[in-house]
């Protein structure tokens, strides 16, 4: 058990605990049973409903020393106050979670649950049931998180725990600013935390925050993976090849029930990190250069496109008929608004209900018609787009411009300080715009009232994001061009939209039936008296070189353009992308030759690293060299380019 040794900040937050709990006449820190009936918890604007008030919503009596109960209940007072909990979701769930807690620390001396560690926090559970064990780990990893964050004297991002809203700049989407998401550096081991930190801090301002979130969950794995493996601190430092082919394994066997995207982000994320890091001179970067750590090929290949292709989800077409013509509708009827923006639109879900009364309604002029053309518009928060527009129908604009008078008149800095146009006036959820899963359960319902079934006779269930892949193909049926569709739909990548902008079967039939028809059926015809001759054979040097390929030093580079170059540290000589022919050996006798010299001249002067480092050199030019006498043509590559063409 540890000794407490808390800073005076830590004293002073601690009395802020107690101050905090001798509101409503000190009930919360005289009383250790809280009991629903009782005035402080309206006093507190905590609901409680009528048949909870009788309950138990909280019991601390099994908590021996008076710092760790404050804690605790200061916690579950924060919780019930802010809404992360109910009460009769606090009494349901996790009543007996409290008491466990506070038997599993009841040997402590005076500590604080900032002083803890997880493990040292045990509960008898011979006769605890699975449901009873989850809630008390559940809890006892939500308290010590809560304290120690609240202790941490740091500041912003000097913390180990960020939260989304308490970072100025991040562009955030309501969804984020619903769950009030953070991300957390406690998994990171403590040798390898600032490090993991800084690189973050590169990104945050620059990628969104769930792609930041996911960068981190990797981190998290590839130290979790080594240090599970009895590696610790220092091994990163001193990786070697043959320590990450073991971790290509740990991945292979992880994330083998996972799709191949997983495995791919499990080793390229790794591979940017570890890049960075070795750019950046971190002292804790690889002493190795991590282009012979990880190479191209080690990276799983992420799911084909075609699989891509099979989870786009469009809405079949006696479907939509339906559902656009019952969804006057749909409740609560606020609902129709939205639904009919996805429609026209084919933005996602969560861009049209970010929608801003004070910027989503824009008119610009039209020089081809001479008027002024209605402009959807606002920012996209997941791809970064700080003002997107696309044109809308007159009928779908003056829809928004009362929309948007609703809203300014509705509108306070305290119930919609965002300017949502879609906003919650009241409630728990107050100043966010409607939920997806809201939007969803209410169309889903409409379907349910209507009827409206699928192919194969069941119920259709309806998902937001099917109508962005509808619209999609919309576009696409209608003839508007894929860069087009690009910009409308607002993707970063014109290889996204392909992904959605198929065609129906029926309009590739009417399409392909409406084409010329050839007259390749005639009358049988003599064939030539010659037959066909290869006369000349395909020169794969010539044909790599008037491709991709680009000449450097004693060879030619097959690197595709689109690829980084690994090997702007190191010669081409080490580079899975260089190819070396017989029409090189002269410059590789030149070169050998200027080595040898330089190699004298070093040792006169005694400059053994210089020594030692073209000697090393001299050995990689004198083995290529070799090489290419015996077979000709190297390339460790060893893929032809007419291997790539089929």
């Amino acid at each position: 058990m540890g000794v407490l040794a808390l800073s005076y900040e830590s004293d002073e937050k601690y009395t802020e605990i107690c101050e905090y709990l001798n509101a409503n006449n000190g009930y919360w820190i005289k009383n250790d049973v809280w009991i629903g009936e009782n005035k402080a918890f309206k006093e507190r604007s905590i609901y409680v409903k009528d048949k909870v008030k009788t309950w138990k919503i909280a019991d601390f009596s099994t908590f021996k020393q008076d710092r760790l109960k404050n804690e605790m209940k200061y916690f579950i007072l924060k919780q019930l106050s802010e809404g992360a909990f109910t009460a009769h979701g606090c009494s349901a769930n996790y009543l007996r979670a409290i008491r466990n807690v506070g038997e599993a620390v009841s040997n402590y001396s005076e500590i604080s649950f900032a002083d803890m560690n997880p493990e040292e926090i045990i509960m008898d559970d011979t006769k605890a049931s699975n449901t009873e064990n989850k809630k008390f780990k559940e809890l006892k990893f939500r308290i010590l998180g809560f304290i120690k964050e609240l202790y941490d004297g740091r500041e912003g991002l000097e913390r180990d725990r960020w939260y989304a809203l308490q970072i100025p700049g991040v562009k955030l989407s309501a969804a984020i600013k619903r769950t009030k998401s953070s991300i957390c550096f406690d998994e990171i081991p403590a040798y390898y935390r600032d490090s993991v930190k800084r690189y973050m801090k590169t990104l945050i301002y620059r990628r969104s925050w769930s792609f930041c979130s996911e960068v981190l969950v990797y981190i998290r794995y590839f130290y979790k993976s080594f240090y599970s493996h009895g590696y610790s601190n220092g091994f990163q430092e001193n990786l070697t090849r043959i320590d990450f082919e073991k971790y290509l394994q740990w991945v292979s066997e992880d994330y083998k029930n996972n799709n191949a995207t997983f495995r791919s982000k499990a080793v390229s994320f790794i591979r940017n990190w570890l890049d960075f890091i070795q750019l950046a001179e971190f002292d804790v970067a690889p002493k190795k250069d991590v282009t012979k750590l990880i190479f191209d090929e080690d990276i799983p290949k992420r799911e084909r496109a075609s699989d891509t292709l099979e989870k786009v989800k469009y809405i079949p077409e006696p479907v939509r008929i339906e559902l656009d013509a019952a969804i006057d509708e749909i409740e609560p009827a606020e609902m129709k608004p939205v639904y009919i923006l996805l429609r026209e639109t084919g933005w996602r879900g969560t861009d049209i209900l970010n929608l801003r009364y004070d910027r989503c309604l824009d008119y610009v002029w039209n020089s081809r018609d001479e008027e002024y053309v209605p402009y959807l518009c606002d920012e996209i928060t997941k791809t970064g787009i700080p003002l997107h527009k696309i044109p809308i129908r007159p009928e779908v604009a003056e829809m928004v411009s009362i929309l948007i008078k609703d809203a300014k008149a509705k509108s306070t800095e305290e119930n919609n300080p965002d300017k949502y146009l879609f906003n919650t006036y009241e409630g728990k959820c107050k100043g966010l715009p409607y939920s997806k899963p809201a939007f969803a359960s209410a169309v889903n319902k409409l379907i349910a009232r209507k009827g409206i079934k699928d192919g194969s006779g069941e119920l259709y269930h309806f998902k937001t994001h099917s109508l962005r892949h509808t619209r999609a193909m919309e576009y696409t049926e209608q003839g508007m061009p894929i860069g087009i569709i690009q910009q409308i739909l607002g993707h970063c990548s014109i290889q996204m939209t392909l992904h959605y902008s198929k065609v129906s079967e029926d309009m590739l039939y009417k399409k392909w039936s409406e084409t010329e028809k050839l007259d390749l059926f005639k009358p049988a015809i003599a064939p030539p008296d010659q037959s066909y001759q290869h006369t000349e054979e395909v020169c794969y040097e010539h044909v790599r070189k008037n491709l991709d390929a680009v000449r450097v030093p004693f060879g030619t580079c097959f690197k595709p353009v689109r690829i980084g170059c690994k090997s702007q540290m190191q010669m081409c000589l080490e580079c899975s992308s260089f190819c070396s022919t017989k029409e090189d050996l002269t410059a590789y006798d030149a070169e050998i030759e200027r080595v040898k010299s330089m190699i004298t001249i070093a040792e006169k002067t005694e400059r053994n690293d210089w020594v030692e480092k073209n000697s090393q050199y001299l050995e990689n030019l004198t083995m290529m060299r070799d090489r290419i006498l015996r077979e000709g043509i190297v390339h460790k590559n060893e893929k032809l380019r007419e291997d790539y063409d089929d």
